[in-house]
């Protein structure tokens, strides 16, 4: 993993299932591109459907490393594109979650900026409305506040409250143990059932490992 990760390395589904909490977005919520990874603090946008002045906006006072947060209705109109990624990427942003349309996905899969978004559409956009940002915006179905930590990659999106991240993560890192030494015995030739007992105490056997995660810290 890199030292620079956030989230320690670690997939949206680790961190979902480590939070025990609602962070999971919509499944509708895709990567823009195949093995994008996106992982920052969020930096909130409230847009407007076919609307993307708030975006151009929102990426002047963004803090590098952040990722933007945008939540436009779900609307199928092109909000982003290549010439908002290069702006955001000459800036320093981390990446672009929006609850909405984006496109141009060569161009951004070229410059390696990572988007996930509802759906992929070329429909033009008025600037109008200028957007009111650092508010808590609703994206796939989650609330998010700046600051929240934000992980998508392949399997999902999750956003994960900054005020419990390092709960998550050391969560994570004993869930990760975990299922490593849950592996390992598969390997030995022992079955699923055998390990779990049944799977409604799935997972109950890491909660050890937290608390020494815990500790050492």
């Amino acid at each position: 993993m890199s030292s620079t990760d956030l989230a320690r390395g670690h997939s949206s589904a680790t961190l979902s299932e480590a939070s025990g909490l609602a962070v999971a977005l919509s499944p509708e919520i895709r990567s823009l591109w195949a093995g994008a990874r996106l992982c920052g603090p969020a930096f909130t946008v409230q847009g407007a459907g076919g609307d993307n002045l708030a975006l151009h906006h929102a990426v002047l006072p963004a803090p590098p490393g952040s990722v933007l947060v945008a939540d436009v209705g779900g609307a199928r109109f092109g909000h982003w594109g290549e010439i908002l990624t290069v702006a955001a990427q000459q800036r320093g942003i981390a990446g672009l979650l929006i609850d909405g349309g984006v496109r141009d996905a060569a161009e951004t899969e070229a410059l390696g900026f990572p988007v996930f978004s509802r759906n992929n559409a070329i429909l033009g956009t008025r600037k109008d409305f200028r957007g009111v940002l650092g508010r808590p915006v609703k994206v796939g179905g989650v609330t998010v506040h700046t600051g929240d930590l934000v992980v998508g990659d392949v399997d999902g999106v999750v956003a994960l409250p900054a005020s419990d991240t390092e709960r998550i993560l050391d969560r994570a890192d004993a869930r990760v143990i975990h299922e490593n030494a849950l592996m390992k015995r598969l390997r030995e030739g022992r079955s699923t059932l055998d390990l779990y007992n049944n799977f409604e105490t799935a997972g109950r056997e890491y909660e050890p490992a937290v608390q020494q995660l815990g500790e050492a810290r």
